[in-house]
């Protein structure tokens, strides 16, 4: 029987264990924000998809190397990013960013609430106009990004995501902050396709 904690803890120890259920639980959790996140890094589906199940292969095999189960997150999150950091390195110098095509731009408009018209097109302008700018930044900026805004990870836990002290994690935050503000300021951005 299982216990309301409100802690990943039980799941995470009873996976550890070896218990099915308990990874089912731990996949049906993080797959979904593992998925986005590596989408963003390589606006490839089937790849994404691919490291996706490859972070969890992993960690099936290599679940006693975690130290603490409340940070199986950030441990899993490591774990595609090495994954990432591979795939990138075979890939180089073929085309690692491109920008986002029109099908997924529109798929990422999908899940407004019916916004006017005119709103409408200004939220997907300014979406597809950050897209672009984040495109243009370093695999390293872009990471602590999508993992700081659209993770909500503190700086502690993408430090142990990326391998990186928590002072190179703040410098790579504010200067990929400050590249993405001068980008979306540029007049290419403003009238690219």
């Amino acid at each position: 029987m299982r216990e309301a904690t409100g802690h990943e803890l039980l799941p995470v120890e009873r996976a550890r264990a070896g218990d099915p259920e308990a990874w089912d639980a731990l996949f049906r959790r993080y797959q979904l924000p593992l998925f986005a996140w590596l989408q963003e890094l390589l606006h490839d589906e089937q790849t994404s998809l691919d490291l996706v199940q490859e972070t969890f292969a992993q960690a099936t095999r290599h679940i006693g190397s975690l130290r603490d189960p409340e940070r199986f997150g950030a441990w899993l999150f490591g774990i595609a990013h090495q994954k990432c950091r591979q795939h990138w390195r075979k890939q180089r110098p073929a085309r690692a960013w491109e920008s986002l095509d029109a099908e997924d731009r529109e798929a990422s408009c999908a899940d407004e609430t019916d916004p006017a018209p005119d709103e409408w097109l200004i939220r997907k302008e300014a979406r597809e106009q950050f897209y672009r700018a984040l495109a243009e930044l370093t695999p390293e900026h872009r990471a602590v990004v999508l993992l700081h805004f659209l993770e909500g990870f503190s700086l502690e836990e993408i430090g142990r995501v990326t391998g990186a002290p928590v002072g190179t994690v703040k410098s790579r935050l504010h200067y990929a902050r400050k590249a993405l503000k001068t980008l979306l300021q540029a007049p290419c951005h403003e009238n690219a396709p």
